[in-house]
């Protein structure tokens, strides 16, 4: 069976429309409206987001309990959902929903897809200009 197409979390001013498959990876209008255009905050906060994302990743990675995954998976969610990086944020949201902790394959496939979401997140903001 062909591996599921990603989709993509509803972004809050969409009123219930899904963002497309081709989404960019940090909806920068998104977190515009928090910094007011301020570039210099947009920027330090898109590098504590990148910071922290192999943090994050790592730990689901390791989860030792439930409670762990989930903790890791809703802290991602959050954060992710904080700058705009949708396609992230849908991924983390889908490991928070998992129902207990996953089988080590099942983790492996859902950490790979993150981390693979996290790439694209990472290389698009290190495109950014710094001005």
């Amino acid at each position: 069976m062909p591996p599921a197409k990603p989709r993509y979390a509803t972004h809050p001013d969409m009123h219930g429309d899904s963002l497309p498959e081709t989404a960019m990876p940090v909806d920068l209008a998104h977190l515009r409206r928090y910094t007011l255009g301020d570039r210099g905050l947009e920027l330090e906060i898109l590098g504590l987001f990148v910071g922290q994302l192999p943090i994050t990743i790592t730990a689901l990675r390791e989860a030792p309990t439930e409670k762990d995954w989930a903790m890791a998976a809703h802290t991602l969610k959050g954060s992710a959902r904080a700058v705009g990086a949708w396609p992230l944020a849908t991924i983390a949201e889908d490991a928070e929903r998992m129902h207990g902790l996953p089988a080590a394959t099942q983790r492996g496939a859902v950490v790979d897809r993150l981390e693979e979401a996290a790439r694209a997140a990472r290389d698009f903001i290190a495109a950014l200009p710094a001005t």
